[in-house]
């Protein structure tokens, strides 16, 4: 079954548009469900999961389609030498791509956690199937560019997908690693006994056993004690692990796996070593993965919002990683968070907003601090699907899962329990969920989660500063001197500098300029009904402006001398480029 689910390369190729079905070529012959592009340049089914070369074919596809909206770039290699490719989209012909505010997005940094990679897939080809029909994606692309990275981790996306797995495993990347300190590395790794894909359980007939097999499913163990009174005949089980041998002889099983270290554990914020943060790697950004994104984060200040995805739990986090953190993140910045957070709880039915060290655990060294933290833009990260999704309610802490897979799933979900002659443990039973189900969302699911995640993305992105000039007005002051007084208006959530940016000066200044006249001085209004203004009297001409508050403007004044025409400039890193 599941190597029918983990398609290849080459049947990939035909089902995302090589050769285009020949009812997809003739828009008059489907209906347009609302929401969704009418005839897609770009066809492609997401209600399933593809490798990293197949993620690669799409996005090949996505660029040629479009050339006028979408750049695709290679940003560094990991460590097998694959290709790390960005989609840069933005509305090309309006603009200076590089001078506008940029959102970066990217999934599956944790090799199991899959379905950031569809997402951003999703993304992007929303966005530019839907350029020119829809105003609000058409806005989006005129105003701001996407940096999207499907996979950070492709080296152990495709592990995970073509090698046997749990629906865990591998979380790392794919550098080798002595686990159990023996010496040798990744040598005692789960074993696929039964050939069928997926590393399930193990169990086996023990009259000390704390289990039995529900009477009324026998898919399911139901948990007994020593003092339980249970009918004759009734048979205890003890469960012995995931499926595997003891490969190296040292009277243990499954003990050095892939990797192990966490590739979120590895960024340059509140870092901390592994015997303090498990699954930390040499130093910050020892990883080359991580290290191609931060390159390329350090060189485009334009980044004023990031979305990472992870799976599972249904959650959008926020930092700080750790309660050590806590000061990083001031009241001015959460009202923020806390606006988009909660926008996007509705949006996402079964969410929570939540706060990563107080709600979960503490994390030291992970990508979303380092992107606030390090460089001041307003980051989540969100845990994609949970049980909720079963049923659309919550059942309390019932496990609806087998419920599901029998009812929703028609059994393709669990492997049946069979027996297997075990060298080390003798007669046994192997079986239980397969890989692809309980973290992974489920096909039939997915291309809704996809699209609400996504619609959560362009949200945070829609806040991002977007400036425009308010009044400008002019004064006569006589004798060929003239007063120009300009506000520049911000009518989105973020300012131009976080708090934490405002802190640390990571960002330059915002710049306000006027040219084509004699400049005698320059000044910031500080309030305009008082009179009140701070003059600049250095480059009067170019006044530095702090910050360009959220939901709010700033006002500059000149005293100028002649009658010429004059423009004015408004140049700042995460609030882009304007001019009039």
């Amino acid at each position: 079954m599941m190597k029918k689910y983990l398609i290849t390369t080459v049947f990939m190729l035909g089902l995302f548009g090589l050769s285009t079905p020949a009812w997809a070529q003739d828009a008059s012959q489907v209906f347009r469900a609302a929401g969704s592009p009418q005839d897609p340049k770009v066809q492609i089914s997401f209600n399933r999961y593809y490798t990293a070369e197949g993620l690669e074919e799409i996005g090949t596809k996505i660029a040629k389609a479009h050339p006028e909206l979408v750049k695709r770039v290679s940003i560094g290699k990991s460590f097998e030498g694959r290709d790390i490719w960005m989609l840069q989209i933005t509305n090309y012909a309006e603009g200076n791509a590089e001078r506008k505010p940029a959102f970066y997005v990217d999934g599956n940094i944790h090799s199991n956690e899959i379905q950031g990679a569809e997402i951003c897939i999703y993304t992007a080809w929303y966005l530019t199937e839907n350029f020119g029909d829809v105003d609000y994606i058409t806005e989006m692309l005129n105003d701001r560019v996407f940096y999207i990275v499907p996979t950070i981790n492709p080296d152990a996306r495709n592990h995970y997908m073509q090698e046997p797995n749990t629906g865990s495993s591998p979380r790392s990347g794919l550098i080798p690693m002595d686990d159990d300190g023996d010496g040798l590395f990744d040598e005692d790794q789960p074993d696929d006994i039964d050939g069928n894909g997926s590393i399930t359980q193990m169990r086996r007939k023990s009259s000390l056993g704390n289990f039995i097999v529900d009477p009324q499913d026998p898919r399911q163990m139901i948990a007994v004690g020593p003092d339980d009174e249970l009918p004759e005949g009734t048979e205890r089980y003890e469960y012995l692990g995931q499926e595997g041998y003891d490969n190296d002889g040292d009277g243990r099983v499954n003990e050095d796996n892939v990797g192990y270290y966490d590739p979120n554990r590895d960024w340059g914020w509140k870092w901390q070593p592994d015997y303090i943060q498990r699954g930390a790697y040499k130093y910050p950004f020892s990883l080359p993965e991580n290290r191609a994104v931060a390159d390329f984060v350090l060189a485009h200040p334009n980044i004023a919002g990031a979305q990472s995805f992870h799976n599972s739990g249904g959650m959008i986090l926020r930092g700080p990683g750790a309660q050590e953190d806590l000061a990083t993140y001031n009241r001015e910045d959460v009202r923020i968070y806390d606006a988009i957070g909660q926008k996007g709880q509705k949006m996402l039915p079964g969410y929570r907003y939540l706060v990563v060290y107080k709600d979960l655990y503490s994390v030291f060294g992970g990508e979303l601090d380092w992107f606030y933290g390090s460089r001041g833009i307003y980051t989540f990260t969100n845990e994609i699907f949970n049980r909720f999704a079963y049923y659309k309610n919550n059942e309390g802490g019932r496990d609806v899962t087998y419920d599901f897979d029998k009812e929703l799933l028609f059994g393709d979900a669990f492997e049946t329990w069979k027996p297997f002659n075990h060298p080390t443990y003798g007669e046994i039973e192997v079986g239980g969920f397969k890989k692809n189900f309980g973290r992974a969302t489920p096909g039939f699911l997915l291309e809704e989660e996809l699209h609400r995640n996504m619609a959560f993305t362009f949200y945070h992105a829609y806040h991002m500063p977007n400036l425009s000039f308010g009044e400008v007005k002019e004064k006569d002051l006589g004798g060929g001197m003239r007063e120009i007084t300009a506000t520049i208006i911000n009518d989105r959530l973020m300012p131009t500098h976080a708090s934490q940016d405002l802190k640390y000066k990571i960002e330059r200044p915002d710049y306000i300029s006027i040219e084509g006249v004699d400049v005698v001085a320059g000044m910031i209004v500080e309030n305009e009904d008082f009179g009140v203004t701070r003059e600049q009297k250095v480059n009067p001409e170019k006044l530095e402006i702090a910050n360009i508050p959220g939901m709010g403007s700033v006002t500059v004044r000149w005293i100028v001398s002649g009658r010429g025409d004059y423009s004015l400039t408004v140049d700042s890193a995460k609030g882009g480029l304007i001019q009039q």
